[in-house]
């Protein structure tokens, strides 16, 4: 990746690895435009169809997620299935974030937490597209203290949030959530702590 050009920087995280905080960091750093929750607003103000979808979907309240896991559960196991409205408006506004998510990159660099950026920017020629991940008991731990859980209400947060990221990357894109031949880099964050990841990231990039 050139940084000296227009660029892009695609973030893909397990739950609990603070992926998010790694990606906001090197966009300060790099003195770029994060994408994550601002996706949604430009989604908003072009796709009114799918804004209460949206709305339910990217909240991820535990309500939403159960139905999320549950439903696709019973799709990936091919089960009988009649919500194809549901369905159809779920692929709307993945067809969506993805058309925003583009056109923002077109106008400037960017780093991108997320939303299967990975697959978005597959052939752009300028993109570093990074998986960032961690044993459980890493995560769990980091979430407990993160929200003031117990271990074991954690641990069922960790295992619902990446079964749910690795089926909606499935079902949305065709690919393997944890293929390495999705990124150019896959970083164990364990070993670094987070400041550490952005660090070792940021000589990468430069």
């Amino acid at each position: 990746m050139n940084k000296d050009e227009k660029f892009v920087i695609t973030i893909s995280r397990q739950f609990g690895t603070g992926g998010h905080e790694i990606g906001a960091e090197i966009a300060r750093r790099l003195g770029v435009k994060l994408l994550d929750k601002q996706i949604l607003n430009e989604v908003a103000k072009r796709t009114q169809a799918v804004e209460d979808a949206m709305e339910k979907i990217e909240a991820r309240n535990p309500l939403w997620r159960d139905d999320f896991t549950n439903f696709y559960r019973n799709y990936m196991a091919k089960a009988e299935y009649n919500g194809a409205e549901q369905d159809q408006t779920s692929h709307e506004l993945f067809e969506a974030q993805c058309a925003a998510i583009k056109q923002i990159a077109q106008k400037e660099s960017c780093v991108i937490v997320g939303r299967c950026g990975f697959y978005i920017f597959k052939d752009h020629p300028n993109a570093l597209k990074i998986f960032v991940h961690s044993s459980e008991d890493c995560r769990k731990r980091r979430i407990a203290e993160k929200y003031g859980l117990d271990l074991r209400d954690a641990a069922a947060m960790v295992v619902d949030n990446d079964y749910s990221r690795e089926l909606y990357t499935k079902t949305f894109t065709g690919c393997d959530w944890f293929d390495a031949r999705n990124y150019d880099i896959s970083l164990d964050v364990r070993k670094f702590g987070i400041n550490g990841a952005v660090d070792f990231l940021m000589k990468c990039i430069e």
